[in-house]
């Protein structure tokens, strides 16, 4: 049981910058260096806070998101080291 829903889990958590312009997702895990995992962290970034990616540049980099109501914008790689749950696995708003 315990290892079906680790399976389960894995299976619908993504890394943020696999999602699309207008999908949201809830945070899961911020990963990392300990000094970068820090900084993403001190910036809202936290287990269990919705995300929205709001856009993306015109060469992908950086990706603009929203969260607790502010705006922020991170480089790819940077969001590649934060792990969601997008809303479509859910049922919440994409």
């Amino acid at each position: 049981m315990i290892q079906q829903n680790r399976e389960n889990f894995e299976e619908t958590v993504v890394a943020l910058n696999r999602l699309n312009p207008g999908q949201s997702g809830r945070i899961m895990r911020v990963s990392g260096q300990p000094a970068a995992r820090r900084r993403l962290l001190e910036l809202g970034l936290v287990r269990g806070e919705m995300i929205t990616v709001d856009r993306v540049a015109p060469l992908g980099d950086p990706v603009a998101f929203t969260i607790k109501g502010y705006h922020l914008s991170l480089r790819r790689q940077d969001a590649a080291r934060i792990e969601v749950e997008p809303a479509s696995s859910w049922g919440g708003t994409a």
